[in-house]
Order: structure tokens, then sequence, then C-alpha cells
């Protein structure tokens, strides 16, 4: 999933051999690589077009992958479009979790909520 510009000259290599050794890999790893740069750039425009091309002749788990990301589109092409991001959100929930399962059985909710409302 590297960009392929940093990657050792010795996994470049082994990369290459690999590719060279299936076809499978190969298309897989061209797709993936497709995707990260749509990731990392936030082309969401593309994707649609990325789902086609590995619905058609993507190895089977990659086109499970497709139609996965069709089934919920809208919101994944905003994922990859919009400048915003739930990451702070998500961050939060999993700090709540983590506290919540520390104190499992040890101690009242009274407690928990401190906890939670009291760290930053």
């Amino acid at each position: 999933m590297r960009p392929r510009e940093t990657l050792t000259q010795s996994r470049d290599e082994r990369l290459l051999q690999v590719r060279l050794a299936c076809p499978d890999i190969t298309r897989a790893c061209d797709l993936a690589r497709t995707f990260a740069d749509m990731v990392r750039h936030q082309r969401g425009h593309l994707l649609l077009e990325w789902i086609r091309q590995a619905e058609q002749d993507a190895p089977k788990p990659m086109k499970g992958f497709a139609g996965f990301l069709r089934q919920d589109l809208d919101a994944v092409t905003a994922g990859l479009t919009l400048q915003w991001s739930s990451g702070a959100v998500e961050g939060n929930v999993n700090r709540v979790k983590t506290l919540k399962r520390a104190m499992y059985g040890r101690a009242s909710f009274e407690l928990l909520r401190t906890r939670i409302l009291t760290q930053p």
C-alpha cells in the first residue's frame, strides 16, 4: 500500500517478482494502489469508475469489497471528497469505551461519568 517511490530496492524487486508470478495479485495491487491514491488525495469523483473496474476483472475478494462500497456509495463518496472527518468523534468514543472496560464491575456509573467528563 505504500507509494512505489517509498519502497526500498529489495522490496520493489520482490514486489515485481510476485506481480510477474500471479496476474491476480498484479490486478489487485494495481486496484489497491489506485484506491489508496483516491483516499490520500480525496478523489471521490473517481470512486464509481474504480468500483466498475474492480467488479469487472478483479480477484474475488476485491470484487466483494467493491460491492460493499457500492452499497453505501453516497457515504463513501462523501468520505473521499469532503474535508470533514469524524476522526475526533471516533477517538473520543474509543477513549470512553476503554475507560468503561477498565472499570467494568468495579465502579458506579457516577464514577464513570466523572472520569469521562474530567479528562481532556
